[in-house]
């Protein structure tokens, strides 16, 4: 999509909330989030750069609702991840990348949301990553369709339902309900192909918190004209979180199946809150087993260590530092983004340092 019909798409939304924010509240909002990085890797060296969203992603956020008497409210929410490195937004011909939902709530009821939004486990596994899937540090690290897995399998190197799902229907239970929450998800491919984000879904989250406890459990199945009808890519998490005093810890338990192949993610992370900020800490590992078409991948494994700290300057500011190292077997291929290429089964590590601000 032309930048100027990008620029265009901004305006109009933009004047759109002016005319509307009498009527039905509107809101402009967003997150400005940039860092420094270094990244090296086995047998390319390293590169330095102006990274983008690396404590939360940076993005610009229209959202607003309309109370409609009886406890009811209508409500929208366009969201567009940017990149404050280069100016450009991060979702290409999707402007609004991010998400794009229609919603109709009720505190009784609970929310009918309808549009492009987070899948059922994305939002049970973020939850529990201390480093909210992004950064060097980020669970991400180790769940793309980077490497040969059965991610890669059920959608190429086109965009995944790993994070999110297009024309999807959303019903999110009420609150109030002893602190038990979830969701169900319904996504439709409309006839389409994995290379135009065409992905059916079928996914379900149910999860408990209270007292500084939590436990969650989520579910998802996707089908494409890659996968094909009877060999649907599966990802499913369980994961607890228990908070003692200042250290809140947390594990979680990932699994990506297709056809042959089959990758388990463990997650194990540490949080001190201290003073003005928080210390973080995350180990993870992947385990592939199985193949890929004639490829073997069981060989292929990895493991991540990240360590954090967040300094909170205001609720709204803060400066951040992260490390990382990711620890490839085999021919495994897992690395921290914006390095050079890596030697098959070599070692991927970065820092990076920066600051993050709300709006």
């Amino acid at each position: 999509m032309p930048q100027a019909l990008h620029r265009t798409l901004a305006l109009c939304t933009a004047a759109l909330c002016s005319s509307a924010w009498a009527q039905s509240g509107v809101t402009v909002s967003g997150i400005a989030d940039s860092a420094v990085r270094q990244v090296r890797n086995d047998g390319g060296g390293s590169i330095r750069s102006l990274v983008s969203g690396s404590n939360s992603t940076s993005r610009l956020v229209f959202r607003g609702s309309e109370d409609l008497g009886g406890g009811l409210a209508a409500g929208f929410w366009l969201e567009s991840g940017l990149a404050l490195d280069t100016g450009a937004t991060t979702g290409g011909t999707q402007f609004y990348d991010r998400r794009a939902t229609l919603s109709l709530s009720g505190k009784s009821l609970g929310e009918l949301r309808l549009g492009r939004d987070y899948v059922p486990t994305y939002i049970a596994w973020s939850r529990l990553d201390p480093f909210s899937h992004v950064g060097v540090a980020g669970s991400n690290n180790l769940g793309g369709n980077g490497p040969t897995g059965p991610i890669r399998a059920a959608f190429g190197t086109n965009a995944n339902t790993t994070v999110r799902a297009s024309n999807s229907v959303q019903a999110f239970l009420p609150g109030g309900l002893g602190g038990v929450e979830g969701g169900v998800m319904v996504a439709a491919g409309e006839g389409g192909s994995a290379a135009n984000g065409a992905n059916k879904l079928i996914g379900a989250r149910l999860g408990w918190s209270g007292g500084g406890h939590g436990v969650v459990v989520a579910t998802a199945r996707t089908t494409n004209d890659l996968t094909g009808r009877d060999r649907p890519f599966r990802d499913t998490v369980v994961g607890g979180q228990t908070g003692l005093g200042p250290v809140k810890l947390t594990a979680a338990w990932r699994r990506f199946e297709h056809a042959d192949a089959t990758q388990t993610n463990l997650m194990l992370s540490a949080v001190y809150a201290i003073g003005p900020g928080e210390l973080k800490l995350s180990l993870l590992r992947a385990d592939l087993s199985g193949r890929v078409g004639s490829t073997t991948v069981s060989a292929n494994d990895a493991r991540q260590i990240g360590l954090g700290y967040v300094h909170h300057l205001s609720k709204r500011s803060a400066l951040y530092a992260q490390a990382a190292r990711i620890d490839n077997d085999g021919r495994g291929n897992f690395v921290i983004p914006g390095g050079p290429a890596l030697t098959a089964g070599g070692r991927s590590s970065g820092v990076e340092a920066g600051l993050r601000h709300s709006f």
